[in-house]
């Protein structure tokens, strides 16, 4: 088995031709048309929603600007985005918090707000409808609209919508989503100094190859037999291996930490009561510490030769994007759950 390859590395320099370098201004240039990225969800649901914006932007003409100021870990109203990620627009949001036109036109006076107030006010019955980003987010499939600022929001990736657009832009045409959605998170979520050097410390001196195990096991619980029955069977071929753990489960570390040698996970705070970690924000000491440290987990998996997941996760799917971590390396727990597949289908083109 082979160790990690340059094109797998979890953290990369943004490229030289990259067209959004790095800028400094809080401001737009005047003239200029903007999509606004919110969101709603956990890290990779965010992550891999930006991706759908950030690529709905190029090919609308537009420069994409990520809005997590939905109180994700951080108190409401704060950009959690450029606290965690290399920011290579480098415009405040906050900038566009009074524009009148806007599109779709319900955002108009109301950009402070977030996706999911928006939702409770003018559609309370949709909350859970897979539907309901189409009457928040501009069309991915329509014309553009002309207002100089636009709103992009879902809870999911919506690429699989976007192909014939992408197959007519010589920018895109002829690449795999994957590539596609591997790119952008490279140019985009490059993460903040401490990040970088955590996940780097962390792999310092470790065996190789190295087994990551992404346990989700909160508000959506994976299958921890079916886990170590996986590991069990790498450990096989592998005995030498180190196992890199991440979850969000105090229950879950327990269960894989007792049952194998030299896994080894970061010093983070675990919930016990089911509930998703980030929404425990209030009960942590250090909330932006602990969004690092999601990142951590998501990035030092990324960086692993294999994982062991679900694919349910969007968390796990981010990590394995942006390592390159083939799906032959890849043991999806959920692969043959008939309804994971067929809900997963559903909401890639809803």
């Amino acid at each position: 088995m082979s160790t990690v390859s340059d094109a797998r590395a979890p953290l990369r320099p943004t490229p030289a031709n990259d067209p959004f370098p790095p800028a400094t201004k809080a401001a737009p240039p005047a003239g200029s048309r903007t999509l606004l990225i919110k969101a709603k969800g956990g890290l990779g649901n965010r992550m891999l929603a930006a991706v759908t914006g950030v690529i709905l932007a190029q090919l609308s003409g537009r420069t994409p600007v990520i809005d997590w100021r939905d109180g994700l870990y951080v108190p409401e109203g704060t950009n959690l985005y450029p606290l965690l990620f290399r920011d290579p627009i480098g415009i405040d949001p906050a900038h566009f918090d009074d524009s009148t036109a806007v599109a779709p036109s319900l955002w108009t006076g109301r950009l402070t707000e977030q996706p999911v107030t928006i939702i409770a006010r003018h559609f309370p019955d949709k909350h859970s409808s897979p539907f309901i980003y189409r009457r928040l987010s501009v069309p991915l499939t329509a014309a553009d609209p002309a207002a100089p600022v636009g709103v992009f929001w879902s809870y999911l990736p919506k690429l699989a919508r976007l192909r014939g657009r992408l197959r007519a832009d010589r920018r895109f045409d002829g690449r795999s989503l994957d590539a596609i959605t591997q790119d952008m998170l490279h140019r985009f979520f490059t993460p903040n100094d401490r990040v970088r050097q955590a996940v780097s410390h962390l792999f310092a001196g470790r065996r190789r190859p190295m087994i990551g195990v992404h346990i989700r096991f909160t508000d959506r619980k994976v299958p921890l037999a079916k886990i170590e029955r996986a590991l069990i069977r790498l450990r096989a071929h592998s005995p030498a291996s180190d196992i890199f753990l991440a979850t969000d489960s105090a229950e879950a570390q327990r269960y894989i930490t007792s049952r194998f040698k030299r896994v080894f996970t970061i010093d983070k705070q675990l919930v016990e009561d089911g509930r998703a970690l980030h929404y425990a924000g209030t009960q942590m000491s250090d909330p932006l510490r602990e969004a690092e440290n999601a990142v951590i987990d998501m990035f030092a998996l990324a960086g692993c030769d294999w994982l062991i997941h679900s694919r349910h996760s969007t968390f796990s799917v981010a990590a394995s994007l942006i390592g390159g971590i083939s799906p032959k390396r890849q043991i999806d727990v959920d692969r043959f759950n008939a309804k994971v597949i067929v809900k997963r289908w559903f909401q890639s083109f809803a």
